[in-house]
């Protein structure tokens, strides 16, 4: 998946949803193979969602800042990678203005906000997400969420003691 991906990216260069894509892929995809070897997986991925910013920021309702808000706060910072708490802020941030009903980027915010101590923060998101609507044809990536979302709220009240 991750070799079409690259292709119908270098196909579409001007395409913001094809870049977000691959974007989105190449980063599931180095999650799945960690370690040192899915840095330069993740540097790619990075560079495709920034090219879809570039031609589109409101896209696939701000997906590409959805995706680079993930990417910042996973990733090691300095001097392993480039991940920054502070953009990863300011990309979900970015994303939640453009769809703030919306499931993954009240996810991925409540995931960084647990990830941060900032519980009530994060439960609100979590429940947010929870709450959003399926997305016509992705019902099943739906489903896995909601299941990530309860594991994520779990986590809180357990955090709560």
């Amino acid at each position: 998946l991750p070799e079409r991906a690259r292709s119908e990216a270098d196909a579409h260069p001007e395409d913001p949803g094809i870049l977000i894509w691959n974007g989105i892929i190449l980063s599931s995809y180095a999650g799945e193979k960690g370690g040192l070897g899915a840095l330069g997986l993740v540097k790619e991925a990075r560079r495709s969602l920034e090219q879809a910013l570039r031609l589109d920021p409101g896209a696939l309702q701000g997906s590409a800042h959805t995706s680079l808000g993930s990417l910042y706060y996973k990733v090691p910072g300095w001097p392993l990678g480039f991940g920054s708490d502070k953009e990863a802020r300011m990309h979900l941030n970015a994303a939640l203005s453009l769809n703030p009903m919306g499931i993954d980027p009240n996810y991925f915010m409540g995931e960084f906000l647990l990830e941060q101590g900032e519980y009530d923060a994060a439960r609100r998101h979590l429940e947010t997400a929870l709450a959003a609507p399926n997305r016509p044809g992705r019902e099943l990536a739906d489903q896995g969420r909601r299941q990530e979302i309860r594991a994520l709220l779990a986590r809180i009240e357990e955090q709560r003691g």
